[in-house]
């Protein structure tokens, strides 16, 4: 083939190689399929790789035209060894999936629908993005939901197992379709509170894989998150069972998606009441404890650092044995982000919980000498102010340690 000269205009601009299935963007740039789709699903871009403009329409074309050529080009040459591009599948339509939707109201046509979904779903890029606009998050959505409140009432086993094997391929679906902010966004307004019960649930009763979709599931829908109301009728059981997965360590992207949604849930409402009386900071210490993962530990402390802004946080953090500890030696010893947020755990404890028992322990594990080690370094200006306020409000009892300026 590298002896052959291919026509410029078969080639995809991305990765200059011949097109299997040719599409245009609103720009008027013909690419392959999967190489735009990577570029635009995978990698959130948003403009022409060529022109550099905003592609408006996220609707790919085919560029039958240019196909055609390809492929009467490729029959031309056979005798090299260049073997024809077959016609690709069209992309899945409306119509198409609101007949499955309408088929799987049928109980004994479910199973069937879904994996008709997932397999479509796997195909490309594009059935995701019409899978989306089609409503198909919210029907997996609401089945799930559906399939949850059934569970309750059923009493056979095997009825039992058949509604959890669909209740479990709907999750998996709605997970690997890989909804955009608006998808989610319009999961949350169209499905909210009940969706949030039947996601907890799964996350109680579910299998790991199951928990662990989940868990990604909710975190991605927090994110996005319009209504803050939302965030402050969360019930204990949520923060139970969201602590439990940490526990648990099911996997790693379940781990910091249950971290990541209490840094998200945590400062509204009575939500760190709810994580404390979860066993939430206990947790999160031992935890700690355990791990190096960079992210992991900015996270645990952002988290601690909203729980101990309450007296209950602040009295769990005082009753673990390793919790001032383990907090103080992350300081200056993983990022700016994990410094500045152990400084602010050891202000509020230093503020609203400075007993002489407590003084005395920060003194023997040396948080005194890491605070004034915290005055030297580039930490960020309000860092260093609230190492220098802990220190200056506490200067009589810590006066007997030689790294505390009296000054």
């Amino acid at each position: 083939m590298d002896q052959i000269e291919v026509p410029p205009y078969f080639l995809c601009p991305i990765t200059l190689e011949i097109m299997k299935d040719p599409v245009t963007v609103s720009t008027g740039i013909t690419y392959d399929r999967e190489s735009i789709e990577q570029w635009l699903f995978s990698r959130n871009n948003s403009t022409c790789p060529v022109t550099k403009q905003v592609i408006s329409d996220s609707e790919l074309a085919p560029n039958i035209t240019v196909r055609r050529l390809i492929q009467s080009w490729c029959v031309l040459h056979a005798s090299h060894g260049i073997e024809r591009y077959p016609t690709p599948k069209a992309p899945i339509s409306k119509p198409q999936l609101l007949k499955i939707f309408k088929d799987a109201k049928s109980s004994q046509m479910q199973m069937k629908c879904l994996q008709r979904l997932k397999s479509i779903a796997f195909e490309n890029e594009t059935n995701k993005r019409c899978m989306e606009k089609a409503g198909t998050a919210e029907f997996l959505a609401s089945l799930i939901v559906k399939k949850i409140m059934e569970e309750s009432s059923i009493e056979e086993s095997e009825d039992l197992s058949e509604s959890t094997r669909i209740t479990d391929e709907a999750l998996s679906i709605l997970v690997h379709l890989q909804l955009s902010e608006s998808g989610l966004k319009s999961l949350l307004r169209n499905n909210g509170d009940q969706f949030i019960e039947s996601l907890t649930h799964i996350i109680q009763s579910g299998s790991y894989k199951s928990r662990a979709y989940a868990v990604m599931l909710l975190k991605s829908m927090f994110e996005v998150v319009e209504d803050p109301i939302l965030l402050t009728v969360l019930k204990p059981e949520f923060f139970i069972e969201l602590v439990q997965t940490l526990k648990d360590q099911i996997s790693r992207k379940a781990s910091k998606s249950s971290l990541k949604i209490l840094t998200i849930v945590c400062p509204w409402g009575r939500n760190k009441i709810k994580a404390v009386e979860a066993g939430a900071v206990s947790s999160l210490i031992d935890l700690l404890l355990d791990t190096s993962d960079r992210r992991a530990c900015e996270m645990m402390l952002t988290v601690l650092d909203f729980l101990c802004q309450c007296a209950e946080g602040r009295a769990e953090l005082l009753k673990h044995r390793a919790g001032l500890a383990i907090v103080s030696k992350k300081i200056l010893r993983v990022s700016q982000v994990a410094s500045e947020r152990g400084v602010r755990i050891l202000h509020s404890i230093s503020k609203f919980s400075a007993t002489h028992a407590v003084l005395q322990e920060m003194l023997q594990i040396g948080a005194v000498t890491k605070l004034c080690l915290v005055l030297q370094v580039n930490c960020g200006t309000k860092t260093i102010q609230r190492a220098g306020d802990i220190l200056k409000l506490h200067a009589r009892s810590w006066k007997s340690s030689p790294c505390v300026p009296m000054c």
